[in-house]
This record gives C-alpha cells, sequence and structure tokens, in this order.
C-alpha cells in the first residue's frame, strides 16, 4: 500500500502562485510514476501533470503547460506542482495519485484509471 499526503492548497488572488506538494509513504518503491489531477464542482476529475520517479520524464495537460511546473524528490519520496498566473478556472481540489506501471506513451498517464493510489486532495481557490 502506498499512502499519498497532499498540502499547501490555499486561496490565492488571480495571477498569484502556489506549491502543492505530495509526501508518499508506505511501498513508494511499487510506483512507476506519480501524477497531479484536479476536480472543480460539477466536473470530472481531470489530468493536469504527471511525473515518472526514475527518469524525471514529465507530462502536461495542455492548459496548465507553461505555467505549471511537476518536479519529485526522489530522496523526500516526495512531488511538487509548483503553479504560477494562477487564473480562477485553476479553483478545483488537487489530487496526487500514483501510478503502478510503466507507460509507453505519455497519453496513458492522463487517464484517472491508470492510478492505483489517491490522496484526499487540497483546495486551490483563486479569486478573481
Amino acid at each position: 500500500q502506498v499512502q499519498l499526503v497532499e498540502s499547501g492548497g490555499g486561496l490565492v488572488q488571480a495571477g498569484g502562485s502556489l506549491r502543492l506538494s505530495c509526501a508518499a509513504s508506505g511501498r513508494t518503491s511499487s510506483t512507476y510514476a506519480m501524477g497531479w489531477f484536479r476536480q472543480a464542482p460539477g466536473k470530472e476529475r481531470e489530468f493536469v501533470a504527471a511525473v515518472s520517479w526514475s527518469e524525471g520524464s514529465t507530462y502536461y495537460a495542455d492548459s496548465v503547460k507553461g505555467h505549471f511546473t511537476i518536479s519529485r524528490d526522489n530522496a523526500k519520496n516526495t512531488v511538487y506542482l509548483q503553479m504560477h498566473s494562477l487564473q480562477p478556472q485553476d479553483t478545483a481540489v488537487y489530487y496526487c495519485a500514483g501510478a503502478l506501471y510503466p507507460a509507453t506513451g505519455g497519453y496513458y498517464y492522463t487517464l484517472v484509471s491508470s492510478y492505483t493510489y489517491w490522496g484526499q486532495g487540497t483546495q486551490v481557490t483563486v479569486s478573481s
């Protein structure tokens, strides 16, 4: 089992920045990659970004390219999501997730079904 705990959410004004953290514990070596997803009220959970533990390969949703950055610290078993130029449409609960299997292509990591472990989520609210 792998436990994931997100932190770093909060209220920020449009144009501001936040850094989310996801601390993984347990059998973290069983996970191949970590992803961030978000879910706004009344909407489907959507992919934001993913990173592989070993190679550090990164994948992004088109909507966040250029203003979100995902990174990992293998020594701390922690994944980060640095978010800049936040807008009200970025308001959502952000979830960290762990994938057990490597992907042959980036599309695999954009799917909710590719992830086995999920955190409880952290709220990000961007005011206009």
